[in-house]
């Protein structure tokens, strides 16, 4: 199956992205993966401008890609409509799966998907990264694909398409290596790319459940 032809907005939706990125004058760059399943993590987030950008930046590649957000946020018709109709998906942080076993179910039952999240989870400097997604990609067994804003040169996109090893030092310096070369809306909140209380590779103790960041821009 051809992620090209699952989950595309209808061209009316790509017009209007399209046309709001010249506006603004963004540049699209990359090309959507090859694989019918990943997690899209989307960094830096520093700005509110971030979650509207780059849901354009999906319209104009035509992706219909997915989020969670807390269920509550679902509650209204109006807004229930809207969030489903860009991808939503509501998750319930009260039941004992967790949000981590939640999103790994969904990529089991479905044929393809694309669940993006932005893993600082604030738009404010944190001093760790959080590692839901990390989990999510190794559980599923799905990659990373890294997306960016560059608000320097107003280009946003797609870099490489990234399958974790589980040897957490590793990864982490391939994506980090990746995110320095991009520059934020607010150069002074990026955030380091590490994660706190993760056990290493060969550790046979396991560390508390991960927290999961909120969709891009939710906050």
């Amino acid at each position: 199956m051809e992620f090209q032809r699952v989950g595309r907005v209808n061209i009316v939706l790509h017009l209007i992205g399209v046309a709001i990125l010249k506006i603004l004058g963004w540049k699209v760059e990359g090309r959507v993966p090859d694989a019918p399943k990943y997690v899209v993590i989307v960094a830096p987030h520093t700005s509110n401008w971030d979650y509207p950008i780059a849901l354009m930046i999906s319209w104009k590649f035509r992706m219909k890609g997915a989020w969670f957000g807390k269920s509550q946020i679902f509650k209204w018709p109006l807004l229930c409509r809207f969030f489903r109709k860009t991808g939503g998906i509501p998750v319930d942080r009260t039941r004992h799966q967790g949000l981590v076993g939640q999103a790994v179910q969904v990529f089991k039952e479905r044929d393809a998907l694309v669940l993006a999240i932005a893993p600082e989870g604030t738009r404010a400097k944190v001093d760790y990264w959080k590692a839901g997604f990390y989990h999510i990609a190794l559980e599923a067994n799905v990659p990373i694909a890294l997306g960016y804003l560059d608000f320097k040169r107003k280009a946003g996109g797609f870099g490489p398409l990234y399958q974790p090893t589980g040897d957490v030092d590793k990864d982490l310096a391939f994506i980090s290596d990746f995110f320095d070369t991009i520059t934020p809306r607010h150069p002074d909140r990026r955030s380091a790319v590490r994660f706190r209380n993760f056990p290493s590779k060969d550790s046979e103790s396991k560390s508390p459940a991960p927290s999961f960041p909120d969709a891009v821009g939710m906050r």
